[in-house]
């Protein structure tokens, strides 16, 4: 039990206060389940309207550096249509994907109800209240049934210090997902194996992701760790590289060499296939190097609030 409740000035935040071993006492924030769900809601119309204004500004780059005239032409279409989503308010592409929500949970805060019912209803609500597509269906392969409301999301809960809760939403359309890939790499394999992956996996890609791409890549760890680095890079603004100057200048040179590919806007040939490379990396097993690319439309959708 608690000892006592405190009520910030605002008559808003309570802060639990409650008995820690050693005799230690902690303050605990609480958020109630429905600022949660409110928040979601809100974050699923504003990550289908908008265009990161980062997306926007390099594709605007991009493409007064782009050599196909056609390329031009569909890249200018890409801003006109990013231009019209946020002025009606309806989405950048019919693909509003499936919900991927990143949460970031300060140790110091109790979510008072259920987080992932909240984090479901506001998923619910932002898709049915911003008349946004339902795409997610029940069962993945005997009865493939839509669950009618976009749920449920894919989530992903950290722990970090402090009382705040950040709730990142990224939703995830398959023409892309779809041609994402992941590789366990021998350790001799090394940068050269990473970069053939990373060429043969945007060949193989070709005109489905709608390209130019975004590719969120994540180096190490396991199987599953280096997928989701790799769908956490996407969440980089595309114009901040890796904090790490080596794997900086990897991001620049696979940048390079995705561009020379030819695939093109839309698949149909250009020096712009991909916006960013954007990397993620972890310690791994000493035998092994998985990698893992995850690749994104050009709109790489994403928003987020603090609580």
């Amino acid at each position: 039990m608690y000892n006592n409740v405190m009520v910030d000035e605002d008559n808003t935040k309570k802060l639990y206060v409650i008995p820690w071993r050693m005799g230690r006492v902690g303050k605990m924030r609480v958020i109630a389940a429905d600022d949660v769900a409110t928040a979601v809601a809100d974050l699923a119309a504003k990550a289908n309207y908008y265009l990161p204004e980062d997306i926007y500004g390099e594709i605007v780059k991009m493409r007064n550096k782009e050599e196909s005239g056609l390329g031009k032409e569909l890249m200018l279409q890409l801003l006109e249509n990013a231009a019209i989503a946020a002025r009606d308010n309806v989405p950048i592409c019919q693909d509003t994907g499936m919900a991927v929500v990143f949460l970031e949970l300060g140790q110091e805060v109790h979510i008072d109800g259920d987080l992932t019912l909240a984090v479901n209803r506001g998923i619910a609500q932002g898709y049915g209240d911003s008349y946004l597509r339902k795409s997610v269906v029940s069962d993945p392969l005997f009865i493939r049934k839509n669950t009618g409301d976009n749920t449920p999301a894919v989530m992903h809960v950290s722990i970090v210090s402090g009382d705040k809760l950040k709730i990142i939403l990224a939703p995830k359309g398959f023409g892309s997902e779809n041609m994402s890939a992941v590789r366990m790499l021998k350790p001799s394999d090394g940068i050269d194996g990473v970069k053939k992956f990373t060429i043969d996996t945007v060949l193989a890609a070709g005109a489905n992701p709608c390209p130019p791409i975004v590719i969120g890549m994540g180096l190490g760890g396991t199987m599953e760790k280096a997928a989701l680095l790799a769908k956490q890079a996407l969440l980089r603004p595309i114009n901040r590289r890796n904090s790490n100057p080596d794997y900086a200048s990897l991001e620049e040179e696979l940048l390079a060499l995705v561009n020379w590919t030819g695939v093109g806007p839309q698949g149909l040939g250009g020096t712009t296939t991909a916006l960013a490379v954007n990397i993620e990396y972890y310690p791994t097993h000493i035998a092994g190097l998985p990698v893992a690319i995850n690749i994104n439309c050009h709109a790489t959708r994403h928003a987020e609030i603090i609580l």
